[in-house]
């Protein structure tokens, strides 16, 4: 078996995953180690996902990432974002990344109250799109944003402040939506096939129309556009 090399360690994201149901937790552990990805600990609860993480920390290895699912016993309501919060608060490195079976819009709003850096909301139908899920973890983990097309698209279609977003062009609503799932301009440019300067004048455009400040970093940026369609 060849040596792995030091940017392969670099690039080797640190897992817990939090899902009562053993066979998605294997299937999520399997789908990440095959692409060189560390699964430190699996958990079937809310409670033992705080404890394990607090364990590692302790133990001077903290994950980089949890995968977690919204809903987990006892009750099967919002353990699992609670534990999400919860550990938000507590390790500030730490990147969060929920599953749900549908779009809740509220907890999804509830984990990125304060700050999108390092958080992830997804459909848990998008894990069947392996390289859009284990990008989306990766993100994560390093202090980027993954937020599901989906809910994207109940926050500009609630949005109050529809006057202001119809005069964005059709192609600049779409950068506007990929903006908000927490893309960068490259994976923008790639997603739409178009170049990074044409997607640098959209953002521009954008930003202007919405009356927003912009910003280099990109969960800035991210928390700029969620905050506006949620205002």
């Amino acid at each position: 078996m060849a040596e792995g090399t030091a940017e392969d360690a670099e690039n080797t994201v640190r897992v817990v995953i939090a899902e009562d149901s053993v066979l998605l937790r294997e299937g999520l552990t399997r789908l990440l180690t095959d692409r060189g990805h560390e699964v430190v600990a699996g958990v079937g609860d809310g409670d033992a996902l705080v404890k394990t993480v607090a364990d590692l920390a302790a133990a001077g290895s903290p994950p980089d990432v949890v995968v977690a699912d919204v809903r987990m016993p006892p009750t099967h309501t919002d353990e699992g974002v609670r534990a999400a919060i919860a550990l938000r608060a507590a390790h500030a490195d730490l990147g969060v990344l929920v599953l749900s079976q549908y779009v809740e819009e509220q907890y999804a709003t509830e984990l990125l109250a304060g700050s999108s850096s390092g958080v992830g909301y997804l459909l848990k139908d998008r894990v069947a799109e392996v390289r859009e899920f284990v990008d989306a973890v990766v993100r994560v983990a390093g202090g980027g944003t993954a937020l599901d097309p989906e809910v994207v698209a109940q926050l500009l279609g609630r949005s109050r402040k529809q006057d202001v977003l119809a005069a964005l062009t059709p192609r600049e609503r779409e950068v506007l939506g990929l903006m908000a799932e927490g893309r960068t301009n490259s994976a923008i440019a790639q997603q739409l096939v178009v170049s990074h300067g044409a997607v640098e004048k959209h953002v521009s455009n954008i930003f202007m129309k919405l009356g927003l400040s912009q910003s280099d970093a990109d969960h800035r940026r991210v928390l700029a556009v969620l905050t506006y369609l949620r205002s």
